[in-house]
């Protein structure tokens, strides 16, 4: 059973950092792409970073660039995926989903071309 499970978001003010993490387990995640992605009140769900399956590769989105480490490890049966962010805005604040890709590494970061989602975790920013 394939299941991508992020961990327990939570608040913090502005200007502050919070960390959050995904499991990836049911298939070899290891040669995936893994991604985040995050959905406002409101908004569509979009693009924050991704990361190709060695970890050699990281990719984000221009408002996150500079402040948001994307990061993985690739253990034998469970793939982790973490995703470090600093100097937090309200502008962050949202459900933040983990999501795969089968493609080693890929620059295609729509949200169709996603192949798993996780259930998403909330991150609220205070002004």
């Amino acid at each position: 059973q394939v299941q991508l499970v992020e961990s327990e978001g939570g608040s913090v003010q502005a200007g502050g950092s919070l960390s959050v993490s995904c499991s990836a387990t049911g298939r070899d995640f290891s040669m995936e792409t893994m991604a985040w992605f995050r959905q406002a009140p409101g908004k569509e769900r979009e693009f924050v970073a991704a990361v190709n399956w060695i970890g050699s590769n990281t990719y984000y989105a221009d408002s996150v660039k500079g402040r948001f480490t994307i990061s993985r490890d690739n253990g034998v049966n469970m793939v982790m995926v973490y995703l470090q962010m600093n100097s937090l805005t309200p502008d962050d604040t949202g459900v933040y989903f983990c999501a795969a890709k089968r493609a080693l590494d890929t620059y295609d970061y729509d949200v169709n071309a996603m192949d798993s989602w996780g259930k998403g975790t909330l991150v609220t920013v205070s002004s």
